[in-house]
């Protein structure tokens, strides 16, 4: 008897089953859940063509305005804004999708909320990195193509990433540092730079004669080279050597050209000294002997 009622009931469930997948209430809450899909993903793509629109005009505007970024930074912002919206526009359209096939998105939600809770104590460093790579983007501590210096390394900013940045020194290594450990940064590409390049006269020469000589110089410089950007400076005497008085001189440069610049200077007051008789000194050694002493001391005797 319960064997008979059991098939009973299979064969029930069976004919519940297959009126239900033949019927018309499934296939109209699929093509409905369907429609509602296409809605969904037409509307997100047409919210992310028109954000870009508009954080494209955004930015084309503040080019135009009296506060203006540099290109550098603008790309680097455009780009983020773009990809948030992105991310938040599909993450959107996700849970809405969800909702079309009657989820619970709630508990859903509250899932994901502890299990990212439990990643987040577990990868502490990664978070600490995201995080510092934010503050790095929006703060425009440095970008690509800068020159930096942090955490021991000093080189040209190759990428700076969400997690990573990368510093290339100029012998060509390439060093990866997680943004959580650029704790202290010194860029050398926000500000114009300053050549500093001493240079040594004999004790012999004249001195003023040589500033004279260097101060001519100095005002033709700027229309031979275009990265410096004014006419370099002669601060005086700087240091009396033994054999030299050292006279230093200071040139604001564009950012990153002060060692060009100085080399060029270098070049530039060794040659005019030249042709005007003005030595450069060299290092000097007096040799002392005790039998050339005796053997004058004897002659004079």
């Amino acid at each position: 008897m319960k064997a008979d009622e059991a098939v009973q009931e299979a064969l029930t469930r069976w004919e519940e089953t297959v009126n239900y997948v033949t019927g018309p209430e499934l296939w109209t809450n699929l093509a409905l859940g369907a429609l509602k899909i296409i809605f969904i993903l037409l509307i997100s793509f047409l919210v992310i063509r028109i954000g870009k629109r508009v954080i494209s005009q955004f930015f084309e505007n503040r080019r135009r305005g009296p506060f203006k970024i540099t290109q550098r930074r603008e790309a680097t912002l455009k780009k983020l804004v773009i990809n948030a919206l992105t991310y938040v526009v599909y993450f959107v359209s996700f849970i809405m999708i969800l909702e079309a096939f009657t989820l619970d998105v709630g508990a859903l939600l509250a899932g994901a909320g502890i299990a990212g809770l439990a990643i987040g104590f577990g990868a502490q460093n990664l978070v600490r990195d995201i995080i510092s790579g934010f503050f790095i983007i929006f703060e425009d501590q440095f970008s690509v193509g800068d020159y930096i210096r942090t955490s021991g390394v000093e080189g040209f900013v190759e990428e700076v990433g969400i997690r990573t940045c990368k510093v290339k020194s100029w012998t060509g290594e390439v060093h990866i540092l997680p943004n959580g450990n650029v704790t202290q940064v010194t860029n050398f590409s926000i500000h114009n730079s300053v050549a500093v390049v001493d240079v040594s006269i004999a004790y012999e020469e004249d001195i003023a004669q040589a500033e004279q000589v260097i101060l001519e110089l100095m005002k033709e410089l700027p229309a031979r080279y275009e990265a410096m950007l004014d006419v370099p400076e002669l601060l005086g005497v700087q240091t009396l050597g033994a054999s030299d008085v050292v006279m230093r001189i200071i040139a604001d440069t564009q950012p990153m050209e002060h060692w060009a610049m100085a080399r060029a200077i270098r070049k530039e007051v060794k040659t005019r000294l030249d042709e005007r008789g003005i030595e450069i000194p060299f290092p000097r050694m007096v040799m002392y002997s005790r039998e050339d002493d005796k053997s004058l001391q004897e002659v004079n005797e």
